[in-house]
């Protein structure tokens, strides 16, 4: 499975079902795609391979450990060279309670989420990389209150069923 090396439905379908269950025995994920065992177990080590798969983790209810906050925060940089946009990155990658970083369009730089102790520790993270003059213009921060509902999983075959090779 290289560039050159589309996926296939079968591919797709093995994808997607690992997604919703990492723990799936293969009898049982070649039954879903419909191929024997063997060829299935082929497959997703090709797919691990080539990088399709980038590992497998388990998904806790940190709600069962005890309180969190989560933030979404909004970053403006003052400059925009990509000097600028490492040095910003690196210093959120290093902090274990920014869960994910993204680099974004319109009217501010990166959004980020955050899960915390709570609203102390939140201000105390975004007072220290205040602190390290790793160029924030301004940032806004919003509180989530509550989650409906999260997805783990993306809907690969609508997104890519009309691109893949029979």
């Amino acid at each position: 499975m290289t560039a050159q090396h589309k996926l296939d439905r079968i591919d797709v379908n093995i994808l997607a079902a690992l997604q919703q269950n990492g723990r799936i025995t293969n009898v049982e994920l070649s039954e879903l795609v419909n191929l024997s065992p063997s060829p299935c177990l082929m497959r997703v080590k090709k797919l691990q391979k080539a990088g399709y798969i980038s590992g497998y983790t388990a998904l806790i209810d940190v709600a069962k450990l005890g309180e969190t906050l989560t933030v979404f925060t909004e970053f403006t940089l003052k400059n925009h060279r990509q000097i600028d946009f490492a040095r910003f990155q690196d210093a959120l990658e290093n902090i274990d309670s920014c869960v994910e970083c993204h680099l974004v369009s319109g009217g501010y730089d990166y959004l980020a989420k955050f899960v915390t102790g709570g609203i102390v520790d939140y201000q105390n993270i975004v007072e220290a990389l205040i602190d390290k003059e790793i160029g924030i213009d301004k940032y806004f921060s919003f509180v989530v209150i509550k989650t409906p509902f999260v997805k783990n999983h993306i809907p690969l075959a609508r997104l890519f069923g009309d691109k893949l090779r029979d």
